[in-house]
């Protein structure tokens, strides 16, 4: 891929701005929405902050790029993969969930260690293109559901087909810019994409609020007019409930009997991660034209993201991972720079204290986000489909594992041990890996 931007290169300060909001807007939903969703699990002993979580995200994302040199592009948000964990978790508390991320984030580590000393020759031969091509394209496929129901999710009495209408428009306007837009357009295609989509949203919800009609209702601005409607030092400045603070007040209480539970919740996790931490880097390598495994290694991508998810959660109570949402803008605009990356990490940190902008972030309908996504995910799957490409599927091995990976983790096998949860895409990796060393068991012994 011909990129306009480079890992080192480091675009004028104005236009530094905009890409990092352009990246903020595509990992911005997902990062706020994870404690949301363990809030709602009935978490009886704490309420996660979703500012909170982004300023972790931004902090996490420092510490990555510090221990990868700044030669990886990626931003690192809030981890799905950990919501099961830490919903189990919220009955210890906020320092019981600090201490979860960090025996998760010391997998890495540890991993890092054994990567460091022993090389990375056993990874690429455990988990060969063969694998990582499915799997990647099996990120993007497994996420296509999220999309599609985003971009037809309309608010309470409104209509889904306007709902799809609106979203569509943000998808188009964000391919027509992505092809077809001249310089600075062309870098910008999400923040244009969102712009038209909530413009058209906000006519359709202007003529419905004059009319009466519920149904032609696209945008709820209540996150924005209730926060206006008392003007003081509230409305324009959000303090976030960082997790350490809670947990300084419940470190006398602790039960340290429930390390071993808690470890069991959180370590078994951080393997089905630091698989999809592989597939990610992959990805990103093939956009990029640099194998990250090598510059600047695994174990440093390993350390920064294991580190960095424990800074995730000392902040915001999320451990953090790679944002496959961060992938595809860097594969769609292709603008590689960490420089980017690096100002998304600062405004993510600055807007999590600016009340004003989280307030808008949440009245961006969920079908405007859900067009940009049909568009980010699908990049997603096509980068796994174009590793696929360097395989040959005439052979019935290569083919065997490439169905294997496919078929299982589109079908949704997933598995349950206890509180442990085994996601489709580990699943289906796992099967791929055990496939693969199956059929070359004889070429290996050879």
């Amino acid at each position: 891929m011909n990129l306009i931007y480079n890992v080192k290169d480091k675009p004028r300060l104005g236009q530094l701005i905009i890409f990092a909001i352009q990246q903020l807007l595509a990992i911005m939903a997902a990062t706020l929405v994870v404690p949301v969703i363990v809030n709602a699990s009935g978490a009886v002993n704490l309420q996660m902050d979703s500012a909170a979580a982004l300023l972790g995200a931004g902090v996490g994302t420092l510490v990555y790029i510090l221990f990868t040199k700044g030669n990886s592009p990626v931003f690192l948000g809030s981890s799905f993969a950990f919501i099961s964990a830490m919903c189990s978790a919220t009955a210890f508390g906020y320092f019981g969930i600090i201490i979860g991320a960090t025996m998760a984030g010391l997998v890495y580590v540890v991993i890092a260690l054994a990567v460091k000393l022993a090389g990375v020759k056993w990874i690429t031969k455990l988990m060969p293109v063969v694998v990582i091509g499915p799997t990647v394209a099996l990120i993007g496929l497994s996420l296509a559901v999220n999309a599609v129901n985003d971009l037809g999710t309309a608010p309470a009495g409104g209509n889904k087909l306007i709902a799809v209408l609106v979203g569509l428009v943000t998808l188009a306007v964000t391919m027509l810019c992505a092809t077809f837009g001249k310089k600075f357009s062309k870098l910008i295609p999400f923040i244009i994409g969102i712009l038209a989509g909530y413009a058209v949203g906000s006519v359709f919800t202007i003529i419905g609020n004059v009319a009466g009609v519920d149904a032609l209702k696209v945008i709820n601005y209540a996150p924005l007019t209730g926060l206006f409607k008392t003007i003081n030092l509230d409305t324009f400045l959000h303090l976030p409930k960082f997790a350490f603070v809670q947990a300084i007040d419940e470190l006398n209480g602790f039960d340290w009997a429930a390390l071993g539970t808690i470890a069991m919740l959180y370590v078994p996790v951080a393997f089905v991660v630091f698989a999809e931490h592989i597939a990610d880097h992959k990805n990103l390598s093939s956009i990029i034209g640099q194998d990250l495994l090598e510059n600047p290694g695994l174990h440093r991508t390993l350390l920064g993201d294991g580190v960095g998810s424990i800074a995730g959660a000392f902040f915001g109570c999320c451990p953090n991972t790679t944002y496959g949402e961060s992938v595809g803008c860097v594969a769609i605009t292709r603008n590689a720079s960490v420089a980017t990356i690096f100002a998304t990490a600062i405004g993510a940190i600055v807007i999590s204290f600016f009340a004003p902008f989280v307030a808008f972030i949440n009245t961006i309908p969920s079908c405007v986000m859900g067009g940009v996504c049909v568009a980010l995910y699908g990049f997603i799957a096509v980068s796994g489909l174009k590793m696929i490409q360097q395989v040959d599927l005439n052979e019935h091995k290569n083919l065997f594992v490439v169905a294997v990976i496919l078929i299982t983790g589109i079908g949704g096998l997933s598995l349950s041990f206890g509180k442990i949860q085994i996601t489709s895409i580990a699943c289906a990796l796992i099967l791929g890996i055990l496939t693969n060393l199956m059929l070359n068991a004889k070429k290996s012994a050879e």
